[in-house]
């Protein structure tokens, strides 16, 4: 089948306004971005921040496509907060570009790293992050938003799932406004809503076994 391809924004920078592509019949909206990506690897980064929409319409990257359907991807919408569900390593510097703005005079990043000793100073080998994906979604950008509104702040927050390594970003939370403050308070404000609101628990694992917890305890 074909689909046309609409790129906008600093994702059109990257590749072409329009594109056709050919697919195979079971291909979903991940398929054509991986296609996409594979024409213009300059794309490759900004996979965990795009939406992508299917005949005017936002959809979900695992639903099926149909042939001369028109598939649109689209970078975070300027004034909203940039929030994202990733299984792979956080690229903290992309946040921070996100929010960068000539009427911020401050920017504040968070990050949390896997670490590898317990608080019972336990060693710990492996840590693995589990969330009900649907819901976790959605309450982070109702968080991040919550952040922007209150503060006046700009902000961009990434959690990892699955498997992360010891040393390597779980969550990364950038917040930008025009005075320090803001910049602070937007940013322990979305740290600690996390912490009590996003559905999502950390196994630690250890040499003799393994324990579930929630982040930030």
């Amino acid at each position: 089948m074909r689909v046309e391809i609409r790129c906008f924004a600093s994702l059109r920078e990257l590749a072409q306004d329009r594109s056709q592509l050919a697919l195979d019949e079971s291909s979903t909206l991940d398929d054509a971005w991986a296609a996409m990506a594979e024409r213009h690897p300059g794309l490759n980064p900004h996979r965990p921040y795009v939406r992508a929409a299917r005949n005017g319409v936002y959809a979900a990257w695992t639903d099926r496509l149909a042939d001369d359907d028109v598939i649109a991807f689209l970078p975070p919408v300027s004034g909203g907060a940039t929030t994202a569900l990733v299984d792979g390593p956080i690229d903290v510097e992309a946040l921070e570009r996100l929010v960068a703005d000539s009427g911020h005079g401050a920017v504040v990043t968070f990050v949390g790293r896997a670490r590898d000793r317990a608080d019972d100073e336990r060693t710990v080998i492996q840590l693995e992050y589990e969330l009900y994906p649907e819901m976790a979604a959605s309450v982070l950008a109702e968080i991040a938003a919550e952040a922007e509104q209150r503060w006046a702040a700009a902000a961009a927050v990434v959690h990892r799932y699955g498997v992360v390594p010891i040393g390597e970003a779980a969550i990364a939370i950038v917040t930008a406004a025009m005075h320090r403050a803001e910049a602070y308070d937007a940013n322990r404000f979305i740290i600690e809503a996390t912490k009590e609101r996003l559905p999502i628990w950390k196994r630690e694992r250890f040499a003799d076994g393994s324990e579930w917890k929630r982040p930030g305890a």
